[in-house]
């Protein structure tokens, strides 16, 4: 996954007209409270695509905040989904190269062109897999959004590795080919 940021570090000045030094110049000078308005800014006002934009402002956060272990913390009293987690970062990087993961304060988005995905610890015995899969019913495993609103089309509960099966791995396959 390093090698991936680094690309889309690298192709930042092509992709977005500034390096991510200059954008963190931006951000920082705009001062904004929360990642939403800082991503609605760089959209909105210099249209950086949403990919480029999370990056920029999440790799900004990082270098003005002290740097918190979110994935750890996410797990924090429910160690026992920590494989859970792991597993399906293992099995979405066979995936492509261009997935940049991006753990957030109750989350972690998975993202190639767009949110594809989104990990969600939602109880102590249960991850939430948030997948974004437009013009596809719900069926079986493969739910309605629940509480993702937004973010994602579906959600598929998961409450052991053994979850993991063929199914949701080909869930997680075609919400990945889908948001290019």
């Amino acid at each position: 996954m390093e090698q991936a940021l680094k690309t889309m570090i690298d192709n930042m000045p092509e992709k977005t007209g500034k390096s991510l030094d200059e954008w963190k110049k931006i951000l920082k000078a705009k001062n904004f409270a929360k990642h939403g308005e800082a991503m609605k800014f760089l959209k909105g006002e210099h249209g950086v695509t949403h990919g480029f934009a999370n990056t920029i402002v999440s790799l900004a956060k990082k270098d003005n905040e002290e740097e918190i272990d979110l994935v750890a913390a996410q797990y924090t009293g429910k160690e026992s989904l920590r494989p859970i987690y792991d597993e399906i970062i293992s099995i979405v990087s066979e995936f492509g190269d261009d997935v940049t993961i991006t753990p957030k304060k109750t989350s972690v988005s998975l993202i190639r062109a767009k949110q594809f995905a989104l990990i969600k610890p939602a109880t102590k015995t249960r991850i939430d897999l948030g997948l974004k899969i437009k013009d596809q019913e719900p069926t079986g495993i493969l739910e309605n959004s629940g509480p993702f609103g937004t973010m994602c089309t579906h959600r598929i509960k998961i409450s052991g590795v053994d979850d993991l099966n063929e199914e949701v791995v080909n869930w997680m396959k075609t919400a990945y080919t889908r948001n290019l």
